[in-house]
Parts: C-alpha cells; structure tokens; sequence
C-alpha cells in the first residue's frame, strides 16, 4: 500500500530527519539512503522496518543536519600542498588562486566518520519508530476507504443478483416459448411428449440455479474475509477469481438480454475491485 511516515529529532549539535515512503508492491523492497557514517547501523534499521512493514516499495532516508559547531570534513592538507605545489610547476600565479584551483581536485577534502554513540542511535530508532508508526497510520486510513468500496462493490452485486433471480423466471418462459414458437412455424406434426421431453432437457442446460447459490455463498464468503484482522490480500484475490467464474458461466448461460445487461453490470463491479486488490495485503 501507499504510505508517508516522517519524524525528526534535534540533537545537541544536529538534526536527525527519518523519513519513508512506500508504494504498491507483491514483496517487501527497501531501498535505504543513509549518510555514510551511519551505515554500519543500516540492517538493524532494516530489521526494524522489515518487521513492521510487510509488504510493499519502501524508500527509507536518514538526512542529517550539523546544526552546532562540530564538523566531520576535514581538509586534507597534505594532498592541498601537493597538488598547488604540482600547480606552480605548470602555470604561474599567486598561492590564492592556485589554492581555489586545488581544492577543485579529488581528494582535498577527507571525512572522518567516528562511532555513532549509543544515545545518539537511540535516538534514531526512536525516530523511525515514530515514523513507522505514522505511515501505518496512513496505510490504516487508505485500508478504511478501500473495505469501503469494496463493500460497496460487493453490495452492488449482491444487488444485481437478487435482480437476476428475480427476472429468472421470465428467462425461461421467454426461452421456452420462443422454442415453442420455433417449432410451430416448421409446420409439422411432433410428438408432443417427446417434444416436451426435449424441451425440459434444454431447458436444464440453460439452468443457473447453482451458479446463483454459489455466486451468493462467494460474496458472503468475500465479505467475512474481509473483516478479518488478519492480511488477507491473497486470499480475496482467489475468491475474485471465484466469482468471476460463476458470473461468465450465469453470462454464458443467460440467452436473454435483459439478465446478460446485468452480467455486464457485474464484471464491471468485479473489474472496480480486481483493480483496488493490488493494494491490499
């Protein structure tokens, strides 16, 4: 699911912002940026987002600001007196000039990284707790506004198959009498129990009796899942392929126009939710 989660914290000589961000995704994917000093503490940070976060593209930044007197960059003085020393071999100019051109070149500058003390790192954890808690928070909110749509998706369903059961009855005679119509028109002597017999058994195959009671028992199905505490992404996936099925084979078998409108109904509420599923655990 899509999410944002931020926190800082201000230590005594600097600023510590975490932030993340999270896109749709089958599997959990981190990708971190942390400054250099701080790597040796990136797979406890990993760790910890890992077990909060189970699915989905995360983007993890730690930004660091030096808000007090402390530096970790120093000048490398050494490669400085070299490389103007090696300047004044090739060009003239006044010791000024050629410093702003050796401090151009690699290497002129050298970061000394230090351990990470233990309350600072304490710090930052607690920071990333707080920032995981709130983008949590955030997929929470769009986990609320996706169970309502699909319960309202379902709900319309549910809707347009009670219609099908209610025009059911008109299908049949309508297809029975227009087999009987059919008939007539040939001009021709038929037995009429044999004819019946036919007819019946046509009729049967036309029957949507059981892909009604299981469409029903697969929304109801849908929905008690749903309002499961536990991540259900997979399994809603199944049970959408479930009712897909049954409203093709009750499609297939309609032979009327007024219930296969209704079908086309249907898979375009089946569509609405097969597309939200991507982001549900």
């Amino acid at each position: 699911m899509t999410g944002f989660g931020k926190h800082a914290i201000q230590l005594p000589s600097k600023k510590i912002t975490v932030e993340l961000k999270s896109l749709n995704s089958k599997n959990l994917d981190i990708n971190a940026r942390l400054p250099q000093s701080y790597r040796e503490k990136e797979l406890e940070l990993r760790k910890a987002i890992s077990e909060s976060l189970q699915r989905g593209k995360v983007d993890f930044s730690l930004h660091v600001e030096i808000t007090g007197e402390e530096t970790t960059t120093e000048v490398n003085q050494g490669v400085v007196k070299e490389y103007m020393q090696q300047l004044k071999e090739i060009t003239d100019g006044d010791d000024l000039k050629l410093l702003e051109m050796a401090l151009r070149l690699p290497d002129t500058l050298k970061t000394n990284g230090g351990d990470i003390n233990e309350s600072e790192f304490k710090a930052i954890q607690e920071a990333l707790k707080k920032a995981l808690s709130a983008i949590n928070n955030f997929r929470l909110t769009e986990g609320k506004v996706l169970e309502d749509d699909f319960n309202l998706r379902i709900g319309n369903i549910e809707a347009l198959l009670d219609q099908i059961k209610a025009i059911d009855p008109d299908r049949l005679a309508t297809i029975r009498e227009k087999l009987e119509k059919a008939v007539s028109e040939l001009q021709v002597e038929v037995d009429a129990n044999r004819f019946e017999q036919e007819l019946i058994y046509y009729l049967e195959k036309y029957d949507i009796t059981e892909e009604k009671v299981r469409l029903a028992n697969h929304l109801a199905y849908f929905k008690s899942t749903l309002d499961s505490k536990e991540s259900n992404g997979k399994k809603l996936g199944f049970i959408c392929q479930e009712i897909g099925r049954e409203i093709n084979t009750i499609g297939s078998k309609a032979n009327f126009a007024p219930m296969q409108q209704l079908v086309v109904q249907m898979k375009d509420e089946l569509e609405k939710i097969k597309e939200q599923m991507l982001n549900v655990l």
